[in-house]
Parts: structure tokens; C-alpha cells; sequence
């Protein structure tokens, strides 16, 4: 496991200054196939989404929402979890769709996954209320995240749990920045009224942070 990560950090190293950098922000074409590949098979990469889906603590029936599910790691993971509920996932690039159509065939086949392709400033989604939410390393590159959570919160039932992950993947980042960065999620949830935050820490270098709450009272 140790070489397979070294060699697609170094594959990360030497792709990243030639374009390969953009492709994990809005992959398309070839080079987005290779990114979803890599998000896919990365340990830390599926080490966090599995992560969070524990955190979230999903139930059978429960009905859940990712935003930016990428190449649909989270959502094989929630599928497993919510056996008579329902997983959508929602990704700005149809070659992320893709992928995580192939990866959750099954579940697709069987109605209990449903993969939309639009970006998360023009959410088109009828199957709520939700019993749960999830984004993982996207709301930063989410075009004013206030609004945008303002509007996940909307499509939670009361008492629905939202969490937001983020691990930096910038040059020299460390544990403090990822305490830094939780503290701007956190900012950004309490702004879109979601209540009782926590933090959880993932052991990875640098750390994950997830910053989880609640939506106890419907956002105006």
C-alpha cells in the first residue's frame, strides 16, 4: 500500500505543474479519467470519504446527499450503509458521473443510488427532505459556499446532519493548517445556520477535518 501511494504522489508531483491540477477542480477529457483514477485509488483519498461516511452515522432508510461525489468513492460506502434508503450524488463534470455510475452499477440498477451531473450553484434535486448531507474537499471551490450550504440546508429535514471535510493539499500544510481550515467550515455552517458543530480530526499527513452539525430549525 506504501508504494502504490508513493508512486501516485509522484505521479501527482509531476502532472500537477502540466495541467494536471485543474483536472481535480473540473476533470474532463482524458486527463480527467486519469484524476478520477487517482482519487479513486488513493489510501487517503478513500481512507477520508470512508472516514466521514462512519462520522455521519447512516442508517438503513436513511436518504442521503453528496455534493461533488467525484468518482462516487462516498457514495459506494453510503449505499452500503442506507440498504432501504436512497444515496444522490451531484458532480459539475459528466466524467466524474461516469466513473461513479460504473462503481455503483448496482445500486443504480437496484434504485437506491442516483447520480445527477450539474454544479452545485443550480441544484436540481426533487428526492428530499434528506436525512443527511456530505461534501468532501469541494466547498472551496464553491462559488459563495454561504449561499450554497444555505441551500443544502434546505433539502434536510430537521434534525439532518451535514458534514464538510476538507484535507489541504497545499505545499508545507500541516496539523495547524488543517485546524484553520476547520475553523473556516465551521464558520461557514453556523452562517448557514446549522447548530451544534463538532470537529473530528482523520490522521493523515496533513490531517483531515470534518466539521459535523445539525439542522434543527428550517433556514429562511
Amino acid at each position: 500500500m506504501e508504494i502504490k501511494e508513493r508512486v501516485l504522489d509522484r505521479v501527482i508531483r509531476w502532472w500537477g505543474p502540466r495541467g494536471g491540477l485543474a483536472q481535480f477542480y473540473k476533470p474532463t477529457g482524458v486527463g480527467g479519467r486519469v484524476a478520477g483514477w487517482i482519487m479513486s485509488r488513493r489510501s487517503s483519498n478513500v481512507a477520508r470519504n470512508r472516514w466521514v461516511v462512519r462520522l455521519l452515522d447512516v442508517q438503513p432508510n436513511d436518504r442521503v446527499i453528496e455534493l461533488g461525489c467525484g468518482p462516487g468513492v462516498a457514495i459506494a460506502a453510503l449505499a452500503t450503509r442506507a440498504t432501504r434508503g436512497l444515496v444522490v450524488g451531484v458532480d459539475h463534470s459528466r466524467v466524474m458521473i461516469r466513473q461513479a455510475s460504473r462503481r455503483n452499477r448496482a445500486a443504480i440498477k437496484a434504485g437506491r443510488v442516483r447520480l445527477i451531473h450539474g454544479p452545485v450553484e443550480s441544484l436540481a434535486v426533487d428526492d428530499g427532505p434528506f436525512d443527511a448531507a456530505l461534501a468532501v474537499n469541494t466547498v472551496g471551490m464553491w462559488p459563495e459556499p454561504t449561499a450554497r450550504l444555505r441551500e443544502l440546508t434546505r433539502l434536510l429535514r430537521p434534525g439532518g446532519r451535514i458534514a464538510l471535510v476538507t484535507q489541504p493539499r497545499r505545499p508545507g500544510a500541516t496539523a495547524a493548517t488543517s485546524a484553520e481550515v476547520a475553523e473556516e467550515l465551521a464558520a461557514l455552517l453556523t452562517e448557514a445556520g446549522v447548530e451544534h458543530l463538532r470537529t473530528e480530526m482523520l490522521d493523515l499527513d496533513p490531517p483531515a477535518a470534518c466539521v459535523l452539525g445539525r439542522v434543527l430549525h428550517l433556514v429562511g
